[in-house]
């Protein structure tokens, strides 16, 4: 796994940000690539208590300060609670990344209301109320909210059709927000292709995959964290955007 490669400068040196689901996988790339550029960082976990507690001390090995948060994001309350433990504990907050998600597969013959519900709250219930929550609490100073959307908010995949729809609603979500928030607070959104696959996922199926994206590669999560980083870091100009780190795939 490739790390993230801060530039010379560190932007974010004073911030506060927080990564939902930032203990594992393409989270908790994104939270070290922010303390790398020099910014505190919270991260809210679930069940990853242990994971959390490691990324914790990774992020501070860096320099900064860290803290992981307990919350189920799905939950409104919870998402408030979460805000507020942030602001108590690092006193302030600049960057919200809205990462936490689940992929479930969900044949369309075969799906559960519950299945479709659980994926609804987690995925496009809890990235609205948790930046419901952060924009209050970034107050005139404003800040800017990175939502993680994906691929497959514009590539039908058929046995993930829930997940689609609740990617796409990231994608609208973050225009919607962009508009409503404006111009104190800057919101844009990461959609990653294919950047951390299962370690047991099959070796010809990632030969298939990577043969489908016009670089001909599967990605890292450095390159959804750089994005991240850009967003969290640049011209305030800037809101309302999507950008697609998945090799072209989104193309074709």
């Amino acid at each position: 796994m490739r790390p993230y490669a801060p530039g010379p400068v560190k932007k974010l040196t004073g911030k506060v940000a927080l990564v939902t689901g930032g203990a594992v996988r393409v989270g908790r790339a994104i939270a070290l690539a922010l303390a790398a550029e020099g910014a505190d960082v919270a991260i809210a976990y679930l069940r990853s208590g242990d994971a959390a507690r490691q990324t914790v001390r990774d992020l501070r090995a860096l320099g900064v300060k860290a803290v992981a948060i307990r919350a189920d994001v799905a939950q409104p309350a919870a998402a408030r609670r979460l805000v507020a433990g942030v602001m108590r504990r690092l006193g302030r907050l600049d960057v919200l990344v809205n990462n936490a998600a689940i992929l479930v597969r969900t044949p369309v013959l075969t799906t559960t209301p519950a299945q479709f519900d659980r994926l609804m709250a987690v995925n496009l219930r809890g990235p609205f109320f948790c930046a419901q929550a952060a924009a209050h609490a970034m107050g005139r100073r404003g800040g800017r909210i990175i939502n993680m959307a994906d691929v497959g908010a514009v590539k039908a995949w058929p046995a993930y059709v829930p997940y689609g729809i609740s990617k796409a609603g990231v994608a609208m979500l973050t225009k919607g927000l962009a508009a409503a928030l404006a111009p104190r607070v800057q919101v844009n959104a990461v959609g990653p292709g294919v950047v951390l696959l299962p370690d047991d996922f099959p070796r010809e199926s990632r030969r298939r995959l990577a043969a489908r994206v016009p670089m001909g590669r599967h990605g890292a999560p450095s390159d959804a964290a750089a994005a991240v980083c850009f967003f969290a870091t640049c011209p305030d100009y800037i809101t309302g955007q999507i950008l697609f780190v998945d090799g072209g795939a989104s193309a074709v």
